[in-house]
This record gives structure tokens, C-alpha cells and sequence, in this order.
């Protein structure tokens, strides 16, 4: 039988948060199977019907007051498509697909504040799922003509008379290669390379319109012709610099932010999945076990998944703990993603953790009343079991004594403490 801190360990970074029967299931599986059957892809969902584009379907001289309509009818669906989210990494938890389609979000970082459009950043994340499983050559030609992504880095404004470098030099710097792996001389080329490309916001499509191309040849990562996204995208992806990238990428979210990256990782090739099972399975990686900080959103969902929280009962405390902890799916603070690690540790976060685990607490009466069922003696090892918290220090256990009597307090301070933020 596997160990089970190691199952609880490989499902906590996996999956959103896992929970007790999830880790019983793994135990009994053993570490293979359960690796394997959390990496399994899984199909793209049906997108929630959120209507036409607001701001798309505008008429050519709209009104203020229309114009302004749009602007609130933008923001209605995002929340909407926000929340669906949210509850989709739930209710899909025991996979980890939605998690790597979150960390995908978080690599191609774009905003919903530029874009202005929910039904543009929801096709992107669909790309995320299509293509974010196997090797990335695919995935970057799809984000190379991705809507969302090229409003967000004005692809749009790069035209054969004015070319705008935004794109290109994030794609090499942030997406594909990093610092050093590229010179400002091919910048200057791949600008040339993406110029032309339009979005149409009512249809939800980009198209290459030729008369704001520049079909000249260009030199490029050291070969000479004329390319075009594909021919770019393929040039990124043979790049030597590109699977080292993106393994250190994957490293730092499933990793460790202190240790160097696990050697297994480069040995899988430039799939986000290979990689995972990769370092999964390495004998080294319980290791870094309390070497991450959960990012909000692992926090959030998986406080839903292991208190039982589902509905739209949950929508408010939900979205409200996102905000305080300053990480809102579609809404990253740069085009560099989120932070990681102590950025997350703050007093406001910890205080914000404090108050959005009473809210979800008082939720939650089945597992409050769960925690009541246990003897006094062994609250405590229920209340990790549940939260899927290996054993609390001798220090933790002295904060939580005194209010073991009280289940709803006991289960709101237990998710504030070290043991359940830090994984």
C-alpha cells in the first residue's frame, strides 16, 4: 500500500485540493494509477451561454448611454463566467485538468480588464484545454492567433506601416524561451511576422488581413525566409531554450520556489503532462513537500471541495475570498501572471484568510456537525483527515485546542493556519 502522506502530498499539488476519500482512494491504488488517472485529459466543456459581445455587437456611432450599457452587460458576464469557473475547478477536482487549465491562465497571462469581453478569455481557456495536455507546438500556433490574446498585447495595432513589437517580445521572453534567449534584433522580426492580425469581436474570431501584412523575408532565431505564425511558433518550440523554460515554469507551480528543478522534468519532452508525471513519480519529489504557498484559488476551491460547499449559496463567500487574497481568475495583475510564494503570505492575506474561513464555515453545517461527531480526544486528527493536512505542529495544536469544542470555529481557524496554506 503507498504511503499516504505521498498520495496526499502528489494529489494536493495535482488537483485543486483533494479530498479525505479522494487520498483513501489513492492510497488504495497506489501511486501509478492514481498519477495517471489525475493526468488524464479531459474533453472541453460545453461554455455557459453567456449571449452576444456587448461591446462587439455595438452599432458604428453607438451613444454613451449605449456604450455604457455595454460596459455593464461586459460585466455582468464576467462575473457570470467567473463564478462558472470557479465552480467547474470544484466540481471537476478530482482531475487535474482544470488546475493545469489554471496554471496555462496564469503562464499566458491575459486580462479580462483590456480585453473587455468574457467570451473571448473562456475561447482562450479552451485552447488551454484542447491543446495545454500534449506538446506545446500546437498550443502556441493556437495562442498565436488567439483574440484574447492579441487585444491584450495589441497584436492589433501591428501593421506592416506601424509594427508594434508587444507581442512578439512577450511570446519569446514571458511565453516560449525567457530573458537571454533571444536578441532585440529578432523582436523586430517577429513583429513583422505577426503583423496584420485582426480580431472581430462579434464573431469571436482573428483573421490575417494581407494588406496589413509584411510578407519580407526576415532573419529569425537564427534561420532566414519568409514565416508565417505556424513557421514562428515552430521556430519557438525547436528553440533548446524552450523545454528547459517551460520545465522550470512547471516547477515553480508544482515544484518547488527553493529547490532546483527535478532533473526528470526536461527528460519528458515539451509536455506540460509528461512533465507532471515525471516529477510525480520521482522518488525525490515528497521532498518538497511545504515548499509551496497555495495560490488563492487553491485555497478557495479546495476549502469548497473538502467542506462539501457547492451552489450558488457558495458565489459570494467564494468570489469575495478571491478579491481579498487578490487573485480573480481572468483578471491577472500583469502580463507576467501572479506571484507565488511569500506574495501570498501578507498580514492582509492571513487576516483575509481568517474572515473568508468563518464565511465558508458557516456553510458548511453537515461537516461541522462531522467534526462534532468526533471524540473530543480526536477532533484534532479529524480536522486533518478532512482538510487533508498531513499532522499539525505541536504550535498549531495549541491555537486549535482551546476551540476544539466549537467545530464551526475550529473548522474556520484550521484553514488559516500554516499546516493548510502552505502545501
Amino acid at each position: 500500500m503507498t504511503d499516504r502522506r505521498v498520495i496526499s502530498h502528489v494529489l494536493r499539488r495535482l488537483t485543486p485540493g483533494p479530498t479525505a476519500a479522494e487520498i483513501d482512494a489513492g492510497v488504495a491504488a497506489g501511486l501509478d494509477v492514481t498519477v495517471n488517472r489525475v493526468l488524464l485529459p479531459a474533453a472541453p466543456p460545453s461554455l455557459p451561454a453567456l449571449g452576444p459581445d456587448p461591446l462587439g455587437s455595438l452599432a458604428k456611432g453607438a451613444s454613451k448611454e449605449d456604450k455604457q450599457k455595454a460596459r455593464q452587460q461586459v460585466a455582468a458576464q464576467v462575473a457570470d463566467a467567473t463564478w462558472w469557473w470557479v465552480s467547474r475547478l470544484a466540481a471537476t477536482g478530482s482531475s487535474g485538468a482544470e488546475k493545469l487549465t489554471f496554471f496555462w491562465h496564469g503562464h499566458w497571462a491575459t486580462s479580462v480588464q483590456k480585453v473587455r469581453s468574457a467570451g473571448l478569455m473562456l475561447s482562450q481557456q479552451q485552447i488551454f484545454r484542447r491543446y495545454g495536455t500534449g506538446g506545446s507546438g500546437p498550443l502556441v500556433r493556437a495562442m498565436l492567433r488567439d483574440p484574447a490574446l492579441i487585444i491584450w498585447l495589441d497584436g492589433q495595432r501591428n501593421t506592416r506601416k506601424a509594427p508594434n513589437e508587444n507581442l512578439g517580445r512577450e511570446v519569446m521572453e514571458l511565453f516560449t524561451l525567457g530573458v537571454g534567449h533571444y536578441s532585440e534584433d529578432d523582436v523586430k522580426a517577429a513583429a513583422k511576422v505577426l503583423t496584420g492580425w485582426q480580431v472581430d469581436r462579434a464573431a469571436g474570431t482573428a483573421r490575417l488581413v494581407a494588406g496589413r501584412h509584411d510578407p519580407a523575408a526576415v532573419t529569425l532565431l537564427g534561420s532566414t525566409g519568409v514565416f508565417g505564425v505556424d513557421e514562428f511558433a515552430d521556430l519557438l518550440v525547436r528553440h533548446p531554450a524552450h523545454v528547459p523554460f517551460l520545465a522550470s515554469r512547471i516547477w515553480a507551480r508544482y515544484g518547488s520556489g527553493d529547490l532546483p528543478p527535478s532533473p526528470a522534468l526536461t527528460g519528458a519532452g515539451a509536455s506540460a503532462v509528461g512533465m507532471l508525471r515525471a516529477i510525480a513519480l520521482d522518488d525525490e519529489y515528497p521532498a518538497t513537500a511545504g515548499h509551496l504557498v497555495k495560490q488563492p484559488i487553491e485555497w478557495v476551491v479546495g476549502a469548497l471541495r473538502q467542506l462539501g460547499i457547492g451552489g450558488e449559496k457558495a458565489r459570494k463567500p467564494a468570489l469575495a475570498a478571491l478579491r481579498a487574497l487578490g487573485q480573480v481568475p481572468f483578471r491577472p495583475p500583469s502580463v507576467g501572471g501572479w506571484p507565488a510564494g511569500e506574495a501570498w503570505l501578507t498580514t492582509s492575506a492571513a487576516q483575509a484568510r481568517l474572515r473568508s474561513g468563518q464565511a465558508l464555515a458557516a456553510l458548511a453545517p453537515a461537516t461541522v456537525q462531522q467534526l462534532a461527531e468526533a471524540a473530543a480526544g480526536e477532533r484534532l486528527d479529524a480536522l486533518a483527515r478532512l482538510l487533508a493536512v498531513d499532522a499539525w505542529t505541536d504550535r498549531t495544536a495549541a491555537v486549535l485546542s482551546p476551540v476544539a469544542a466549537n467545530p464551526q470555529r475550529l473548522l474556520a481557524l484550521a484553514l488559516a493556519t500554516p499546516e493548510y496554506t502552505v502545501h
